[in-house]
């Protein structure tokens, strides 16, 4: 029996992959949640073979929470179920060590198959995306993007600043890098396309 927690802020579709899923006879969900630090959480504690999760949650994206169960040794997979066919999505999922990623326009019946192959020790991942990952490299640097991040948010560089625990002239600084290696032409802009490749 394959042990799947979900974790998907929307109750609905939360609802509807519980139903989808317990429909195969060799699945068994055995916890929802609403948001990342509760899929952290109940990874933890219930111990599934895989967990399948969102990107976007409360408290913690999907990227951030597969980040925490490499570091934190938990023994099951992460598999990423989302809208976002963003590549630079895919190379940060695996690069924090997911097993799957699929998108939530797929085919329902091909999620039990795919389930079944991380759970055998395959990765799986949407065969369109795969290819696009490899010709977008992510530019950004790891505190570029938390500054752009918080930027989109509409922060000022010493709010920025203060956040990160930075000067406001290093902010300003990692700003204007991002920027240039983007070709953007102000700190909105480079967010905004930051976003659209899925590197934030």
């Amino acid at each position: 029996m394959i042990r799947v927690l979900l974790a998907e802020d929307q109750s609905m579709m939360r609802g509807a992959l519980a139903a989808l899923l317990s429909l195969e006879p060799d699945i068994a969900v055995i916890g929802s949640v609403a948001d990342g630090e509760a899929a952290v959480r109940d990874a933890h504690r219930l111990q599934p073979d895989v967990l399948l999760t969102d990107i976007e949650m409360p408290k913690l994206t999907g990227l951030e929470v597969a980040q925490r169960i490499q570091r934190f040794d938990v023994p099951c997979k992460v598999v990423i179920l989302t809208t976002f066919a963003r590549a630079g999505y895919l190379r940060r999922a695996l690069d924090a060590g997911v097993a799957g990623y699929l998108l939530k326009d797929g085919p329902a019946d091909q999620l039990a198959v795919a389930l079944r192959r991380v759970h055998d020790g395959q990765r799986v991942i949407d065969p369109a995306l795969a290819v696009d990952a490899w010709s977008a490299a992510d530019p950004l640097g790891d505190r570029e993007r938390q500054v752009l991040r918080h930027a989109g948010e509409g922060l000022a560089a010493g709010e920025i600043a203060k956040e990160l625990g930075l000067t406001a002239g290093t902010v300003r600084n990692y700003l204007s890098e991002a920027i240039g290696k983007l070709g953007a032409s102000n700190r909105i802009d480079a967010y905004r396309i930051a976003r659209q490749k899925g590197w934030l």
